[in-house]
């Protein structure tokens, strides 16, 4: 899909029940409630996969985050898309485990509102992956303890998302 061709993503409510389908920018706009996941990649030896945002993202850009996020598309099932963007995005595939949820709002520079029910997945992935430039600048593979201390201590380096479920990460980290 070309990057510039509006992308949809599902309206909903606090239940996570489908109310509509909106262009994804005006959603960021408006600061409307849609469905979203946040995929975290787990090694063998029970790091995690991180990736520093492209710039030239439409918000978010250059900053630290999970392995991969985003939003499905209007009728996909919410572990298919999170595959999917793990291949196109990461060069990664692999089989993902829906382990929990969180709705946060968010306001991001350029007047955007992050205002996601996110749909948390685990996977595990022992490999180098092949990120699209596009998308991703950089990864990076971190343990538990060194990413908790990087959150507390420059902050600013990391995705409001992720700062949001990091306490739950922790719970459920490593993946057993």
């Amino acid at each position: 899909m070309h990057p510039h061709s509006e992308e949809l993503v599902v309206l909903v409510d606090e239940q996570d029940e489908p109310l509509g389908i909106l262009g994804k920018l005006e959603a960021h706009r408006q600061g409307l409630l849609h469905r979203a996941f946040s995929v975290f990649l787990f090694d063998g030896e029970g790091r995690l996969l991180l990736q520093q945002r492209a710039l030239g993202k439409y918000h978010s850009g250059g900053l630290w985050t999970n392995t991969c996020c985003s939003h499905p598309r209007p009728g996909e099932p919410v572990r298919q898309a999170a595959e999917r963007r793990c291949r196109e995005e990461m060069g990664i595939r692999c089989i993902l485990e829906e382990r929990f949820s969180f709705i946060y709002r968010a306001e991001l520079a350029d007047g955007l509102i992050e205002h996601e029910f996110d749909h948390v997945l685990f996977g595990r992935f022992d490999g180098t992956p092949r990120p699209d430039p596009q998308e991703v600048m950089a990864t990076t593979w971190v343990h538990r303890d060194a990413l908790g201390a990087e959150l507390h201590g420059t902050p600013e380096r990391f995705t409001a998302w992720l700062h949001r479920c990091w306490p739950e990460i922790a719970r459920h980290w490593p993946p057993r």
